[in-house]
């Protein structure tokens, strides 16, 4: 996914100039280790005194103990570890360790976990009558790594390079880009050479410690997109655009040790400029942190087990070959978590490769689909409910009786899937190709439970594996890519920004999020009546209302048959003895990173 032009994706063609911009969440990827030393003595659940699934309700190991290495590890690698240009769930957690954001969510597990409160905002933004104005004010005495002030105008100008112009950075949503007034001429901060922020009248900085966001219609959601890391000051003196990510300057409890080496590492150190009595909200208990990256899957999980590995960063769950061993071993059991996640583990359908363009072949797919099959190779009952529907049973408007393709034991219709072949006039079957990350296992036990699927009405579908870092800007979230090489299914998973159907389905399903690169829309939906859902649903104030019409998004996006559900994902979340601190956070889908210390030294 790290992509190396600096160019922000042109506009779709089929994209309609909208006042709202989609949102979305990316979804937790993958990363993982290299070598890390350790003592060895996994297991031991009883030390801890902790029991399975603790901690989706509660904090395992509480200890306010500081000091000590905490170790990750990762498979991939990070879309970027640069705030501004990142959108996989487990590098907008991680990032919290060096990148504070104007808003952000509690440290608690359970419902509570997804309550805002403010971080470098020294209270919750203050809306106009008709929530078309935000103030925030930011705190007095924060300061960078190198001891300079923090200032809203830096706050700005990160948000500047993140969402507006040729050059913006191109990972991550572009919620400011379309939500705020009078910036529609503003070229972004790397088209002057005078100051880079002239034409930005978006937002505001009246003084060095306010902020006024000036939206073009009303946005009661608006304070949910402050927690996101584009959010983070960056000093523009110290920009270098995609070329930032190597070395971050902090504005949090750690720095950067050294550079970021992509593929291989990031090493954080103690940040001395930080002040914990502006902070509330992170421990930084351990002295040092250390990522490895691109190390096998099946590895990490060995290295969780035998204690030399702390936490696998993608917060995705041990693979399928350890999660098997693990849930069944009553030593182990205590070690782990498997908590009922809001991530919709799915395959895109697109709507514009042929065949699927048409609407009855796509039909063909969500009758032919053995979701027995598909949920077993996402583990089972431990890896997920079998999902019938798009949004999570959580979020308002959610209808868990929704079934539009109902069949016997969930093996599949394969009577209406040729039904509806002769319809679109393949009674025969076609040919196509499901895309998948190649260091995910689970993504792929999906592509070929998916392959043997529809073979069995005569559709033949190739499997084409990607890797994970590339995946959701150069291979699947790239239209043209899609198109040349007829990717008419994706493996893919979504996880909401906020909890609320807009902040879950905009990006996947609003014809207006459609992008050249970095798309999340894979399956190119842009329903016409599904778009003005969206631009109607964040006027209304009553949340009742809101909810109906996002189940109605849900059901017409099913009708139209854009996307086939999976699971609504449960990971196998495996918690050395030695971690403290640790609790599943809802509002990441994984454990939350800031809280976590270490025992070992």
């Amino acid at each position: 996914m790290t992509t190396h032009h600096t160019r922000t994706p042109a506009q779709h063609p089929r994209r309609r100039r909208r006042a709202l911009a989609p949102t979305a969440v990316a979804t937790a990827a993958a990363l993982l280790l290299a070598a890390c030393g350790g003592d060895g003595g996994g297991g031991g659940g009883e030390l801890s005194g902790a029991e399975f699934n603790a901690g989706e309700t509660s904090i395992v190991n509480p200890s306010d103990a500081t000091g000590g290495t905490l170790r990750y590890a990762i498979s991939s690698d990070f879309d970027s570890p640069d705030p501004g240009n990142t959108y996989y769930a487990f590098s907008w957690n991680f990032s919290r360790y060096y990148a504070r954001t104007l808003l952000t969510y509690t440290e608690a597990p359970g419902e509570e976990g997804t309550e805002l409160q403010p971080d470098l905002a020294e209270a919750m933004p203050e809306p106009n009558e008709d929530a078309t104005e935000w103030t925030v004010r930011i705190k007095q005495g924060l300061r960078y790594e190198d001891g300079t002030e923090i200032t809203a105008r830096d706050i700005k100008y990160a948000i500047a390079r993140s969402n507006f112009g040729a050059q913006a950075l191109p990972n991550g949503p572009k919620y400011f880009q379309s939500l705020l007034a009078d910036s529609e001429d503003y070229e972004g901060p790397y088209a002057s050479d005078g100051d880079p922020l002239e034409g930005f009248d978006g937002i505001e900085t009246p003084d060095d410690h306010t902020l006024v966001f000036h939206l073009n219609k009303s946005f009661s959601e608006f304070p949910y997109v402050l927690i996101q890391p584009q959010t983070a000051p960056v000093p523009p003196d110290a920009d270098r655009g995609e070329q930032y990510q190597s070395h971050v300057i902090s504005s949090g409890p750690y720095k950067f040790d050294g550079d970021y080496r992509p593929g291989v590492s990031l090493n954080l150190v103690r940040n001395e400029e930080w002040d914990a009595s502006t902070d509330p909200t992170r421990r930084a208990l351990p002295d040092r942190i250390e990522v490895r990256i691109g190390v096998d899957q099946n590895e990490i999980d060995q290295r969780l087990v035998n204690g030399e590995l702390d936490v696998d960063l993608a917060g995705t769950g041990v693979g399928p070959a350890m999660k098997g061993t693990l849930i069944t071993d009553e030593n182990e059991r205590p070690n782990l978590d498997n908590p009922q996640t809001n991530t919709l583990r799915y395959v895109n359908v697109n709507t514009v490769v042929e065949p699927l363009n048409n609407l009855a072949c796509r039909q063909a797919v969500l009758y032919a689909a053995d979701r027995d099959s598909l949920q077993r190779a996402w583990g089972g009952d431990t890896g997920g409910d079998i999902a019938t529907q798009i949004m999570p049973a959580a979020l308002p408007g959610a209808d868990p009786e929704m079934d539009l393709y109902p069949s016997e034991d969930n093996k599949g219709d394969l009577d209406m899937a040729r039904q509806k072949l002769e319809e679109c006039g393949h009674p025969d079957g076609f040919s196509t190709a499901i895309g998948a990350r190649a260091d995910r296992p689970s993504d792929v036990s999906t592509a070929e439970a998916l392959q043997q699927s529809l073979a069995r009405v005569g559709i033949d579908a190739e499997i084409k594996q990607y890797p994970s870092d590339t995946y959701t800007n150069t291979q699947a979230g790239s239209p043209d890519f899609v198109h040349a090489n007829d990717l008419g299914l994706t493996v893919y998973g979504w996880a909401p920004d906020w909890a609320s159907g807009y902040g879950f389905m905009s990006k996947i399903l609003d014809g207006d999020a459609i992008r050249d690169a970095g798309n999340a829309n894979i399956s190119e939906l842009d329903d016409p009546q599904i778009n003005e859902w969206f631009d109607e649903v964040v006027t209304i104030e009553d949340p009742a209302e809101r909810a109906e019409i996002y189940r109605q998004i849900d059901e017409r996006a099913m009708e139209q048959a854009a996307i086939l559900p999976v699971v609504f994902e449960r990971t196998v979340l495996y918690r050395p003895p030695n971690l403290t601190n640790v609790y599943y956070h809802a509002g990441y889908s994984m454990y939350d990173y800031m809280s976590l210390g270490t025992t070992r030294e």
